[in-house]
């Protein structure tokens, strides 16, 4: 497999969007612009030449949008493998790239969210484990931070205080999110919409700043939905997934 790396020059050329194949698409865009920032402050995102699901994304944990104490490490936003891509031996590919230049760079380590068990849109816990991560810090939500240092004396990265026990001061659903999964562009104004037509207590956070990222009561901030101040889920939904949720939550 060929790999090419997006940089601000081919940019608006690449393809870069997970399954989403239209360039004008407001997913895409969202997600470029998003990225166009993000490669200022050391982003890598590095994937297949073939359009599809195959790529890492990753940046100095210094400036990931996401509530965690790790100086010095290299944070992986995502590698994702699927499709016809899978069982190729891409992801160890991608991670052994991303490993190759993170010492390059004078990294600690690496460090990815993931969970004991699989869930959406989060690393294999069992992939992890296989290429030698184990679990540094762990949040009340069952979301867990990894790593995989490099120097045997390496500290290890942990979660911010606020982001260990996830719980806000709001009744009703409450949404956090970012522009760096592009699906939210088109999924969050669908899920208002709906609970607007039902009646249904929601609100949406959009992150849009680094600062505001690291200091969200979540681990997890392309996607972190509450309900009356606890954790439900990171998982991205429909009008049909939201219905059916707040329907059991009644």
């Amino acid at each position: 497999m060929e790999y090419i790396r997006v940089t601000k020059e081919n940019l608006e050329k690449e393809h870069i969007c997970c399954a989403i194949s239209n360039n004008r698409d407001i997913q895409v865009s969202s997600k470029k612009a998003w990225l166009a920032d993000r490669l200022e402050e050391g982003l890598v995102f590095l994937k297949s030449v073939e359009r599809g699901k195959c790529f890492i994304e990753y940046i100095p944990a210094e400036n990931a949008w996401n509530p965690i104490d790790a100086d010095g490490y290299m944070y992986i936003d995502c590698l994702w493998v699927s499709g016809s891509f899978k069982g190729h031996g891409y992801s160890n590919d991608l991670l052994s790239a991303c490993i190759e230049d993170s010492k390059e760079k004078g990294k600690k380590g690496l460090c990815i969210l993931s969970a004991a068990k699989k869930k959406p849109f989060l690393a294999d816990p069992k992939y992890l484990a296989y290429k030698g991560f184990s679990v540094c810090d762990e949040a009340d939500n069952g979301i867990q931070l990894w790593y995989l240092p490099f120097l045997p004396d390496a500290g290890k990265p942990r979660f911010k205080e606020c982001a260990r026990h996830p719980h806000i001061d709001e009744a009703g659903y409450v949404l956090y999110y970012t522009n760096q999964c592009p699906f939210n562009a088109k999924y969050v104004p669908v899920v208002e919409q709906a609970a607007k037509e039902h009646s249904i207590a929601f609100r949406a956070i959009h992150i849009e700043s680094r600062e505001a990222a690291q200091n969200a009561p979540s681990p997890i901030t392309t996607y972190a939905l509450f309900y009356n101040g606890e954790y439900v889920t990171n998982e991205q939904m429909n009008e049909a997934k939201f219905l059916k949720l707040s329907a059991r939550s009644i």
